[in-house]
């Protein structure tokens, strides 16, 4: 995975630091026009294909295997470009996703 950096090697605000700016001051005047843009986040357990007859077949209680293994680091794109990978947590009885790594390059597309 040489695309691919554990979420550890980013050093809290070192290009901030090297410009000679806060990362409050870097937030406030940079960041704020693009707060309330909307992006779409996917996290992808996993890909299956059949055909159109077994997709027919399936029904309450059907069981759809996945291309991946259990324990498995999954893909969490934004707007269909792989930016991430993560594992599957419980958060107060609800499913959630926490990043473990960054993918540096991002070229992957869904």
């Amino acid at each position: 995975m040489s695309d691919a950096l554990p979420l550890d090697e980013f050093g809290p605000s070192s290009a901030l630091v090297a410009l000679g700016e806060t990362e409050e001051n870097k937030i406030a005047t940079d960041l704020t026009p693009v707060f309330d843009v909307p992006v779409s986040i996917s996290a992808v357990l996993g890909k299956a294909s059949m055909s159109v007859a077994q997709l027919l077949k399936l029904g309450s209680g059907s069981i759809l295997e996945l291309d991946r293994k259990v324990g498995e680091a999954i893909d969490i794109y934004v707007n269909n470009r792989l930016v991430a990978r993560g594992e599957v947590v419980i958060v107060d009885e609800r499913l959630g996703v926490t990043m473990t790594e960054i993918i540096k390059d991002g070229d992957g597309q869904a």
